[in-house]
């Protein structure tokens, strides 16, 4: 298949900052709710975190932030998350987000990587931040919570007695970095993604022309905002188009559902392990969920029969989008017109794509799996830093190498297969995990599932499976794999299954392969005792 265009129709990109074409239309909703903090119930209206966030923007230029200043932000999910990004913004500074599951060493790395000079953080989180402000020079820490000052913090509240700052102006948002977002890539230290305000707003302006918010809808924002799909789908789209989103510090079964309820939640920005909770925990039947109506899913693939069995029993729509950090992040979406549950959706606007070999580097034929190449003002500046990295993941006519496998079927919708670093190799056919993965899934003792590579003397590789049951379920390791074998090519087949206690996942729902793989080569074999069948 050779160069494929949107076809969903050209938007004009504004040429302006993030932050100014977030709240631009501010003054149409100055009361509503903006913002909701789940489990305090704590309210921001529109107007309000508009004036919070230009006295957060006062406050740090009165400290001596100086345009091109990174600030970090080590936190949950809260409603001043927004504020705080956006005052950095205003201010002229750069914002670096923190996963608050870092060890320190993380984090440290990640503050000297992006030189960032200031820190905002949650009491919960301050002795990490002490810590790592003892190896990393800060020119301050800026503290949300009671925690008593004891090194020179400053406390949030005092920010904003600040004078209001209206915002610099961006002169060139093609090239100024507004986010430096960390990927977690597949090997090695994480790398940090230069997005400019420019990648940021186009890919606000192609979201929501692919799938529009209204501003009488209301979200749960239960996925983090330091990863590039809260920070963006969620904290920012919801801002710009005046919906109200109800953020929650982590993930917790009941709580999400709980905010559902109560807040009569109509539209959910999730990722495949959450949509998987909703179409089989039984905790699910205790909650009125009639008001979710639309589900857009995202970060990982979502496996056609798990989508089903969601949408079925919620009675609501379940779309899924594809994206990376990189492309800041949307690159395909389902338009609501469209019902495809099996597939990514199709290329959002002003954006091309290619399917290409990843050895020869031409263009495959219609259907035909390959890297997933895609052009478009929502690509990356580069990694930060990193030249021969930013070398290797962009071409020199502007292709962004996705490292993805997929295809694209005659009507343009994509499906991504699955990392092309985490193919299977067996017998030199390739096995994407998340397909066998997806199979074990439909299996109505199967709670959860992972699938890797296994080293193999005749095969090279052969896959395995690691398998949760639900609860009081009686499937054996044998029965699985001839069932996932009665739905496969036979070289797909399972060839060893073992059963777990729980899958690891990143908090973006991402299955950590890595972290079995490693399990599985230091420890060289099964532990004893468990039901493994070859």
């Amino acid at each position: 298949m050779a160069l494929m265009e949107s076809r969903l129709a050209r938007e004009e990109i504004p040429d302006c900052s993030l932050t100014r074409f977030v709240f631009e239309h501010v003054g149409r909703w100055p009361e509503k709710a903006a913002l909701i903090d789940g489990p305090s119930g704590r309210s921001y209206t529109y107007a309000q975190i508009d004036g919070m966030v230009r006295r957060f923007a006062g406050g740090l230029r009165e400290r001596g932030l100086s345009p091109g200043d990174t600030l970090a932000i080590l936190s949950p999910n809260l409603p001043e998350y927004a504020v705080v990004f956006h005052g950095t913004l205003a201010a002229g500074g750069v914002v670096t987000t923190l996963n608050p599951t870092y060890r320190i060493g993380e984090v440290v790395h990640q503050l000297k990587d992006s030189s960032a000079r200031w820190l905002f953080t949650i009491s919960h989180f301050l002795p990490l931040a002490q810590a790592a402000a003892a190896q990393h020079d800060l020119e301050g820490i800026v503290l949300l919570g009671d925690a008593p000052i004891d090194n020179g913090e400053i406390p949030f509240g005092e920010m904003l007695s600040a004078e209001p700052f209206a915002g610099v102006d961006v002169d060139d948002p093609s090239e100024t970095p507004a986010v430096l977002p960390y990927s977690s890539g597949t090997t090695g230290l994480s790398k940090g993604v230069i997005l400019t305000h420019r990648n940021l707003v186009a890919n606000l302006v192609q979201t929501q022309s692919a799938v529009p918010l209204q501003p009488d809808e209301v979200s749960v924002a239960v996925l983090p905002f330091f990863h590039i799909y809260g920070m963006q789908v969620l904290m920012n789209n919801t801002l710009r188009t005046g919906t109200t989103a109800v953020t929650l510090p982590r993930f917790d079964l009941g709580k999400f559902l709980e905010v559902i309820q109560n807040h009569q939640v109509n539209r959910a920005y999730l990722v495949p392990p959450i949509v998987l909770a909703l179409a089989k925990h039984p905790m699910v039947d205790n909650y009125d969920l009639g008001s979710l109506s639309t589900i857009m899913s995202g970060a990982a693939p979502l496996d056609e029969g798990t989508a089903k069995a969601a949408a079925s029993r919620l009675g609501s729509s379940i779309y899924q989008g594809y994206g990376l950090t990189e492309s800041s992040p949307i690159i395909t979406a389902t338009p609501p017109q469209f019902s495809n549950p099996g597939s990514a959706g199709m290329l959002v606007c002003n954006t091309s794509a290619r399917i290409v070999n990843p050895k020869t580097g031409e263009d495959v034929e219609e259907g035909g799996d390959g890297e997933i190449w895609i052009r478009g003002p929502q690509v990356m500046k580069g990694y930060l830093n990193n030249p021969e990295a930013t070398a290797t993941a962009i071409t020199p006519d502007g292709w962004l190498r996705t490292g993805d496998i997929g295809h694209a079927d005659s009507d343009e919708f994509f499906y991504v297969v699955d990392r092309l670093k985490e193919l299977i190799k067996y017998k030199g056919f390739q096995i994407p995990p998340a397909e066998l993965e997806g199979v074990l899934l439909t299996h109505p003792d199967v709670a959860d599932a992972a699938v890797i590579p296994v080293a193999d003397d005749e095969a090279g590789e052969i896959p395995k499976a690691l398998v949760v049951l639900k609860p009081d379920a009686g499937a054996t390791a044998e029965e699985l794999m001839s069932y996932a074998a009665g739905q496969v090519a036979p070289y797909k087949r399972i060839r060893e299954l073992e059963f777990i206690e729980q899958v690891p996942k990143s908090l973006s729902g991402k299955i950590l392969r890595r972290v079995l793989r490693d399990a599985e080569a230091a420890r060289g074999r099964p532990p004893q005792g468990a039901e493994t069948k070859r």
